[in-house]
């Protein structure tokens, strides 16, 4: 991952920030966190401000240039605003009459052009899916993220729930043989039943496992059921996440069987909430940060 987008950098330069406003010096804070001396000084200079879940963060600065050398000259950025101008048409059209006007830009660019003038469209006739906008993580339950994994061949196929709150990062999973919807229900009313604070809005994937059937049987148990949004992976970023700790730190150390994961997998989530210190949350647990909330 890269530096700019690493997201939990803000948290950590906030930690960084207010472990030297403890009293410590800053080449102790360079240290502890693994950065540069001039890094944490640089810190100490910028201004805190709120992040989307509502905690002081120290945001990263985009490293976007203000001008670029290999920038598209303004005719031609000119000539592409006005052919689009004279006919409605796409963007593979129009590099092609460009080509046809000795004009060489390459079909990306065109494409970049129009989306900067706000030129793409969409068809009318296009069904569109409309999606509840995403609540700020604010509290303990407030929003959390569900997904099932898969491991194995269909003929050798074992199945696991995950959810993780995206306030605590408290999670709780529930190994299977095959997701479904039923199931799918029954493991948010077994996590519900486990966690210590109520859940507000469950977000899912579109799996056929989290169904219309799904939606209304847990609507009707009191909870908002909210689909991510398609083509965007990071709306389901935490769980995706939470689900490779999972693997990595626990089934790839296991037997493969459903015995031995119906043993190890609440073992392992009980360290997970209790034990396992989280640099996102200032190195605490989730269960510290629920009792703290």
């Amino acid at each position: 991952m890269s530096y700019s987008n690493n997201p939990n950098l803000p948290q950590v330069r906030m930690a960084a920030v207010e472990f030297v406003r403890q009293g410590k010096s800053a080449r102790e804070a360079a240290r502890k966190f693994g950065f540069a001396h001039n890094t944490i000084l640089n810190w100490l200079r910028r201004k805190p401000e709120y992040g989307r879940y509502g905690r002081l963060v120290i945001p990263t600065i985009s490293s976007r240039p203000y001008h670029h050398p290999d920038e598209l000259d303004a005719n031609i950025v000119a000539r592409i605003l006005e052919l689009r101008s004279e006919r409605q048409q796409c963007a593979e059209i129009l590099h092609h009459r460009l080509k046809q006007e000795d004009i060489l830009v390459s079909l990306s660019s065109v494409k970049r052009i129009l989306k900067r003038n706000n030129c793409t469209r969409f068809s009318k006739w296009k069904k569109w899916h409309q999606y509840p906008e995403r609540p700020l993580a604010a509290s303990p339950g407030a929003l959390v993220e569900l997904d099932s994994m898969l491991d194995g061949q269909p003929n050798d196929r074992l199945s696991a729930y995950a959810l993780v709150d995206l306030y605590s990062r408290w999670a709780c999973a529930w190994p299977i043989l095959q997701p479904n919807s039923i199931l799918s229900a029954q493991f948010i009313k077994r996590a519900q039943t486990a966690s210590p604070f109520k859940f507000q809005t469950v977000q899912s994937d579109h799996g056929s496992e989290f169904s219309k059937w799904f939606t209304k049987t847990i609507e009707h148990q009191g909870f908002v059921h909210r689909h991510s949004r398609v083509r965007t992976p990071t709306d389901n970023g935490h769980i995706e996440r939470f689900i490779q700790t999972l693997q990595n730190d626990c089934l790839s150390r296991v037997p493969r069987s459903m015995k031995s994961w119906q043993k190890e997998i609440p073992e392992f989530i009980r360290y997970y909430n209790n034990e396992r210190p989280h640099m996102a949350l200032n190195y605490k647990t989730p269960m510290e940060v629920v009792r703290s909330y």
